[in-house]
Formats: C-alpha cells, structure tokens, sequence
C-alpha cells in the first residue's frame, strides 16, 4: 500500500469544481510529513435531496477541524479541508473523489451519504490505496483494506429493534424501502430477523429514491394490516410518506434504523404525525448526558441555523477525532502506517459515549440505544447496550490484518446467515 508521499499518477480527468471549500491553513498542499498543513477531503451533500443528512454531516467535520485546529492541530500541523459540493449525484462523487485524491493529493477522505455513493468513489478509493472514512450508518457487510465504517449497521440495528417491536406489537411485519442497494439489502436484514424472531412478513415494497407520492402504498399497508411496519426511506421526496400516513389515517407502530435519527422528522414535521415510531440509534440530539449536551452547546454555538444534530452528524466528528489519534501515534500521515495503527483497535471518547473500533474489520461498537417517538415528538429512550460489530468476522471471516479484500459481503454470503442471527439479538 503506497505512502501518500509517492506521487499519484497523472491526473488525467478534469474534475467538476464548483462548490469547493476550502479552509487555508498554509500553502502547501497534503500528501507529505514535509508539508505545512494536514489536508482532508470532505465529500459530504451540501445540496440537493440529501442535503437534510449531508449539510449537519459537513458541518460536522468543520466543527471537529477547527476544534482540532485550536488546540494545536495535528503532530503540531495545521488541517486544512477541501470541501466540494456533491449535490446528491452519484456521477459528481465519482468526478470529485477523482479530483481530491489525485489531484488534491488529501492525506485522508471522509463522506458520502447514500451507499450508491459510497459505491462510486470505492474503485478510485481501492485503486489509490486512499484511506476513507464511510462516516454514515449503512446495509454493512463492508470488508475493505482502506476504508473504515464508522456508523452502525444491521446486527447493530435490527438486532436491538425487530426482537422489540415483535414482543412488544406482534410477529407480522410490512417493510417498505428505499430501492437502491441500501434499502435492498436492510429489507434482507429486516426480514431474516422477523423470521429468526417466529415473525413474518406480510408485505414488502421498494420505491424508487424519486417517489414522493404514496397513497397506494398506504392502502396496500392497510390492507396487509400488519402488527408493525419497517421502513426504510430516504432523502426528502421519501420522507413525504409520513405526512400522508397521517393525512390518510394509517395507524400501525413503526421501526426504522434510519427514520427519526438520521432524517429527524420528529423535528421536521408537527405532533403527532411520528408517534410510535421506534429506532435502533447510535446517536441522537436529545441523549440525556452531559458528554453529549456540551458537543450540542458547542455544535450549535458553531451553527445556529442547524435544524437537528442528526445520528450521522455525530460520525464525522469522531471520525476526526480517530484519525487525529491514529497520526499522532503513528507520527506520520503516511496512510499505510496510519492504517496500520488503526487496526491495533482505537478507543475514542464520542458524544454517543465511549466507543471502539475493532480493527479486523475496520467497523465500529455502538452504545445502541432503543428510542421511541411520543404524542408530542419527545423521545424516550427505552434500553441500551453496548453492540459490536459481529458479522464480517464471525459469519464472514473478515480479518484485514490477516488478508486483503475490497468486498461488500450480504447475508447470502454467510453460510449459516440464521444461525448467527439467532445469535446476535439484542
């Protein structure tokens, strides 16, 4: 794996630049233990149809940087960041991680949203060698010599919430989802622990990211007349189902890994159209500690026009907060070494409270909490548990200090996949 003090070869694509942000630290640019500053990139949707997650996840890193910055930066260096504008586009990520690993030279890359996303700047990432940062909860099953998960994913979350909401409301589910690899592959999740959990699901749908109109879909729901619905919707065209759900009268529990904490609707739209709607969270704005209420004070002090802190608005800023660590340890920006000492395992102070990357599989434990959405869209945290993240390396044997591997691992590449769901609940 290359030291980013080897020059990249020759940048050959003309990468779109408009929305770059940079904040000057120093002229030089990274990719050197010789260079003044320290150089992030940050690939984060400040705009279009994931702007509601992307823009707090952005903010986020500037947040930790200047925090970084302020009190003496990085082996003494300033960091600096590159900061263009994906705008929800899958072709733009591909262009703009092109630009800010071969031509940016960023000593580190952090962002993405939506796991397509993620899935188009992977080549260039594994190509490269660049280390990366997937600051988002996502489907999982990622097993990848240069990049670190650092949200939860499916044991994390439907290991705390399907085994819940079926003691709680009854065995039959309805799960509606997101029709893209993210909202596919947690359907699977979702149904493999109804099933494990003596459940059934009674109907399923997958709407493309574009749908915003869902009077079908409610009826089809209501028809079904499950005992609680799984969703799994996205970005702001998806999150109009909930407004219409209650317009139209559908009364049905609900659980999700990614409404309420990711897309805050809770905050978006008027009591009590979210009521009874149940998360697995890793983070969320209104956890009662005063770890997590002076990173509020001090995110909105840097932010005040912020509509929410959302779950995936808490990674970046451990993000930073790891790789800060893994350099001054390792006393390089050198991203073989970098990576070699993240993968000893790292233990890090987060707002969500103390976590742990395991190193094997470049994944992260979580304190996952089980909320649930009041009359008037207060949270109340039920349980909680520290989770670790089990798949990659006990049902997948996914060891990246023993072997190489770029792979996206499902369920269906488990071979005994019900077995290690009977025994990884909640």
């Amino acid at each position: 794996m290359k030291s980013n003090s080897v020059n990249r070869r020759t940048f050959v694509k003309t990468a779109g630049a408009a929305g770059i942000t940079v904040s000057i630290a120093g002229c030089s640019g990274g990719g050197s233990d010789d260079s003044d500053t320290i150089k992030i990139g940050i690939l984060e949707d400040q705009s279009g149809n994931f702007s509601i997650n992307g823009l707090p996840k952005y903010r986020s890193s500037v947040l930790a940087i200047e925090e970084i910055n302020e009190a003496g930066g990085i082996l003494g260096r300033e960091v600096e960041y590159v900061a263009p504008d994906p705008q929800s586009n899958v072709q733009r990520y591909r262009e703009l991680a092109e630009q800010l690993i071969l031509q940016d030279d960023v000593d580190m890359l952090t962002g993405a949203f939506a796991s397509n996303t993620r899935e188009a700047i992977r080549p260039t990432v594994n190509e490269e060698e660049q280390l990366y940062f997937y600051s988002n909860e996502y489907e999982g099953g990622l097993c990848d010599n240069t990049t670190f998960a650092i949200g939860s994913i499916p044991e994390q979350q439907y290991g705390t919430l399907i085994p819940y909401m079926i003691d709680e409301f009854g065995p039959e589910a309805y799960i509606i989802a997101a029709d893209y690899n993210f909202g596919q592959l947690s359907a699977d999740w979702i149904r493999a622990y109804v099933e494990e959990n003596g459940g059934e699901v009674v109907g399923e749908e997958f709407p493309p990211l574009s749908v915003s109109q869902y009077g079908s879909s409610i009826n089809r729901i209501q028809d079904a007349d499950p005992d609680f619905l799984a969703t799994v919707l996205v970005g702001s065209n998806q999150s109009a189902f909930f407004t219409q759900a209650e317009n139209l009268g559908l009364d049905v529990p609900m659980a999700s890994s990614v409404n309420l904490s990711q897309s805050y609707e809770h905050v978006r739209f008027d009591p009590p159209t979210m009521e009874g709607m149940h998360s697995a969270v890793y983070y969320m704005e209104e956890i009662p500690t005063d770890r997590n209420q002076d990173f509020v004070d001090r995110f909105y002090d840097r932010w005040p026009d912020n509509e929410y802190i959302a779950q995936m608005a808490m990674s970046p800023y451990v993000t930073l907060q790891l790789y800060k660590q893994a350099v001054e340890e390792a006393g390089t920006v050198d991203q073989q070494e970098v990576i070699s000492v993240l993968e000893e395992g790292m233990d890090v102070e987060a707002p969500s409270g103390d976590l742990s990357l395991k190193g094997s599989t470049h994944h992260m434990s979580h304190n996952m909490r089980l909320a649930r959405v009041e009359e008037d869209h207060s949270i109340s945290f039920i349980e909680s548990d520290i989770v670790e993240p089990s798949f990659l390396e006990e049902a997948i044997g996914c060891d990246l200090t023993e072997q190489s591997d770029t792979t996206q691992y499902s369920l269906e590449d488990a071979d005994d996949f019900r077995s290690y769901i009977g025994n990884n609940s909640f």
